[in-house]
């Protein structure tokens, strides 16, 4: 983990290629006894996905799956090798960092597919027929139940401005959020924070001026709130929180709007079988895939009463060629020149 105000001019780096590191798999695990190998790279956590990945397995029995999980910046730069025949293909990639998985298809890396399922989902989670968000996720806060009280928990980015400005020793160093430098969704959420909410830029300064901790991992994060190591963690995925129910830890989305996210699913154009990548798909957006993507937090569920509260500050982050803009060059360059203008008030040790 590190310090925002000392990451942010490698945070550009991070992201071009030509000073990307070699990129492997985080860990992998297999599912299935089958004879057809049938390989997946994503972002999802094995221990998260394997309910859905033993159930397709059961329903498949022909296929020996290969599941790898990765970094969001190290599966786009391997899938790009692959698009480009410098590395083997995969059959599936699936990816939070959904305007990564947008530049691939932009770059004509994917194949298309139809199916009745596919076809069913709404435009915003669908593009081209060739990425499909199968995932309903929000970003949320996150605070420590024992340390944080009642009336004091931020319900807003507003009611979080606040908290850090009216006790700013007692919040130092124990605010966490995603290292955008090691986490390509944590750089998305970031970029649309800077489109969507007015308090961009007085939230920047309050997490400088708190000396926010910037880590890698929604487990680090959630684990560490849970802890009381922090006492609130901002843009976390909701999702690892229902799933991981963690001891002290209480979970808010936001009123003036919450970020919701579908994770991208792709079928590569190099894909050796991408038949059963289509098998997948249709699984994953059946009743029993959806049940279970529930039951794992990836699609978050709340009462009907949160439900309609959530609904009118819904701001779901469309798989279209918009999110391309957070990758342009000059765009960029101009988001973390002003992400850097805001941290220069932040303390240097």
């Amino acid at each position: 983990m590190i310090r925002l105000a000392h990451a942010l001019f490698a945070l550009w780096f991070s992201l071009s290629p030509a000073v990307a590191q070699e990129a492997s798999a985080e860990a992998t695990a297999q599912f299935g006894t089958g004879a057809t190998p049938f390989i997946i790279r994503s972002t999802t956590d094995i221990e998260i996905f394997a309910p859905a990945l033993k159930a397709f397995a059961e329903s498949a029995p022909d296929l020996a799956i290969t599941y790898e999980q990765w970094g969001s910046n190290a599966l786009h730069a391997t899938a790009s090798d692959a698009c480009d025949g410098r590395k083997a293909s995969s059959d599936v990639v699936f990816s939070s960092a959904v305007h990564l998985m947008v530049s691939l298809v932009n770059r004509a890396c994917a194949r298309p597919y139809v199916s009745e399922s596919t076809r069913a989902l709404p435009p915003s989670r669908r593009w081209r027929d060739e990425i499909w968000g199968v995932t309903q996720e929000p970003a949320v806060m996150i605070y420590n139940t024992q340390h944080i009280a009642p009336e004091d928990v931020p319900q807003s980015r507003f009611d979080l401005l606040d908290l850090l400005r009216d006790d700013p020793n007692r919040m130092r160093a124990r605010v966490a959020t995603y290292d955008i430098e090691a986490s390509g969704l944590g750089y998305l959420f970031a970029y649309i924070d800077s489109l969507e909410a007015t308090t961009f830029g007085s939230l920047l300064e309050g997490l400088a001026r708190s000396e926010a901790v910037a880590t890698c991992c929604s487990a680090e994060i959630i684990d560490g709130v849970s802890r009381g190591d922090y006492l609130i963690a901002y843009n976390v995925l909701g999702s690892y929180v229902q799933n991981a129910a963690p001891a002290n830890v209480g979970v808010i989305l936001p009123d003036d709007y919450t970020l919701f996210l579908s994770r991208g699913y792709m079928i590569p154009k190099g894909a050796r079988n991408p038949g059963a990548a289509e098998r997948f798909l249709d699984f994953l957006l059946s009743d029993r895939g959806k049940s279970i993507l529930v039951s794992v937090g990836l699609n978050f569920s709340t009462s009907p009463e949160e439900q309609n509260v959530i609904q009118s500050a819904r701001r779901s982050i469309p798989l279209a060629p918009p999110l391309l803009v957070a990758l342009d060059q000059s765009t960029e360059r101009q988001f973390f020149e002003r992400w850097n203008d805001a941290f220069s008030v932040a303390p240097v040790p």
